[in-house]
């Protein structure tokens, strides 16, 4: 590196390098989340990729981009479906049906107006 327009340049190159895999990276992971396209159709893709990677790339993010998205976009909403799923199996109840039960002890005389407090204040956290 004798200069900064040498450094620079090899900084533009490592970039476009970092971009192009996450490119690359998003394509594999769509096409392997593709249910509609056949197997022979993601192994030509692929080996697409590999023979001419840029171009490729390019036609495939034109001619697929629309489908691109709304797969990674149903991906995105099932896990977050199944993490909140999860949440709530953990969680057992969720707080206003804690703050309810826990309402109901105080009225019954189980618990104390501070109990019920540190239980609400527990069942909001």
């Amino acid at each position: 590196m004798d200069s900064f327009w040498d450094w620079f340049g090899l900084l533009i190159w490592w970039f476009l390098f970092f971009a192009y895999l996450v490119i690359l990276f998003q394509i594999i992971g769509d096409l392997f989340r593709d249910r509609e396209l056949g197997g022979w159709g993601k192994a030509l893709w692929i080996i697409g990729l590999i023979v001419f990677p840029f171009l490729v790339a390019l036609i495939y993010v034109i001619a697929r981009g629309k489908g691109m998205a709304e797969r990674q976009v149903a991906a995105v909403q099932t896990a977050q479906k199944d993490t909140e799923t999860y949440i709530r199996s953990v969680a057992g109840k969720s707080a206003t049906e804690s703050i309810a039960d826990a309402k109901k002890l105080l009225d019954a005389g189980a618990i104390n107006e501070a109990e019920f407090a540190q239980l609400k204040a527990k069942a909001l956290a």
